[in-house]
């Protein structure tokens, strides 16, 4: 019998049992969908962060506050703080050579109402130097200058996003005043879109001179003068090309040290730069990878043992027909070709079903919530591993059917 015929017949014994087939292979289905669903949104995920990293910069350098410790108990938060004059200080080139440009952030949250309308979204207080840390481009208008920080002027860049929630045409926002949880600002500028969604993308924010953020809207800290003294949440640096990005650390590193007079490696900071975040993310989806491989291969374990006991109910339902088969010339290898190839047929359609949930899957949520990529690796993988599967576990019925001795087979009823 040529491997055709066989592959007939096997086709025709499991459409002749529709159903029982669909519940044989929906363990299958499941594992393959699974895989494909939950890697695509994992890659989509590290993506997403990618592309926000090389919108930023792969040059960008973040000081953060970061808790002291003391013999393993951590010290207040309050030691862990970073000031405006520790900004200015970084922007000293003669200490810091390796940075091209530095910018203060004081981040925090609030309402935005323009008229009627209003939105929630992030306001950043920082200086004028910001727009060549992120480089940053106005579509409309322009950034406010030195002077509207040291005189902490109410004025106000916004972001693509939040100037079309508020005026509609970002070419209306300029002149306009926004509030900003009750302090009116006049609007100077409209950014161009850099990209991004949600609360931490740069459209979503607004920008304010960092001293007016720190009177106005987040206080300074006790004991601070009207200039110094007033912490910030970050500082955020820009090399002068990505090789320098380590000598930045490094210079900023000592720098820092030396002003909160920290001796040793216990610093009250931490340093980041965009290569770290990403390596993090990576990290991230391989222990995510990992841990979905081992998810997938149970649910297809179980349906390979769905598999193998279907195919051995197979078996003894047919026994006289391999007897007969038998007795008419069959050898045992062309019986043990076709119940392998019942199993490897019933694991392939699986995963090829599997796959269409898993992409159906996956393009409903980068459509509805975020943004995903279905591998074509991954899509043929699972489905090799589907096979896999049929081989394995289709194995010991197709044995069994092609032991059986004809004349016992034809005697069963």
């Amino acid at each position: 019998m040529n491997i055709f015929e066989t592959l007939k017949i096997a086709l025709s014994s499991l459409l002749s049992n529709k159903m029982r087939s669909l519940l044989t292979m929906l363990g299958i289905i499941i594992g393959v969908a699974s895989v494909i669903a939950l890697q695509s949104i994992g890659q989509g995920t590290i993506d997403t962060a990618t592309k926000k990293l090389e919108q930023a910069g792969t040059n960008l350098v973040t000081v953060q506050p970061s808790t002291q410790s003391v013999g393993g108990i951590a010290l207040s938060s309050t030691n862990a703080n970073l000031t405006l004059e520790d900004a200015t200080a970084m922007a000293d080139t003669t200490r810091v050579s390796a940075a091209a440009a530095v910018a203060p952030e004081n981040t925090s949250g609030g309402q935005m109402v323009a008229g009627s309308k209003n939105t929630f979204g992030q306001i950043v207080g920082t200086t004028a130097s910001y727009p060549d840390v992120r480089d940053v481009t106005m579509s409309n208008g322009e950034w406010f200058q030195d002077s509207d920080v040291s005189e902490n002027k109410q004025v106000i860049v916004l972001g693509s996003i939040v100037a079309t929630t508020l005026f509609g045409d970002g070419s209306a926002a300029v002149g306009q005043k926004v509030s900003l949880n009750r302090t009116s600002f006049i609007v100077v500028g409209v950014m161009n879109p850099k990209g991004g969604s949600g609360f931490g993308s740069l459209d979503n924010q607004v920008y304010i001179p960092v001293t007016t953020s720190q009177t106005r809207l987040t206080g300074r800290r006790p004991g601070g003068s009207s200039t110094t003294g007033r912490t910030i949440s970050d500082i955020v640096m820009k090399s002068t090309n990505q090789n320098s990005v380590d000598l930045l650390i490094s210079q900023a590193t000592d720098l820092l040290r030396e002003r909160h007079k920290i001796s040793g490696t216990n610093d009250d900071f931490k340093i980041t730069n965009q290569q770290d975040q990403l390596q993090a993310a990576k990290d991230q989806q391989a222990t995510y990878n990992t841990f979905l491989i081992v998810i997938a291969s149970i649910s297809l374990f179980v349906g390979g043992i769905g598999i193998m006991n279907i195919m051995l109910v197979t078996v003894t339902e047919r026994t006289r027909e391999i007897g007969i088969r038998k007795a008419i010339g069959a050898k045992p290898f062309d019986i043990l070709i076709q119940f392998m190839i019942e199993s490897v047929t019933l694991c392939f359609v699986g995963g090829l079903v599997g796959v269409i949930f898993g992409i159906a899957s996956s393009s409903v949520v980068d459509v509805t919530y975020q943004h995903t990529v279905v591998s074509g690796t991954i899509v043929i993988v699972a489905v090799a591993f589907a096979v896999i599967v049929g081989l394995f576990f289709g194995i010991y019925p197709a044995r069994r059917a092609s032991r059986l001795n004809p004349i016992d087979a034809l005697r069963y009823d």
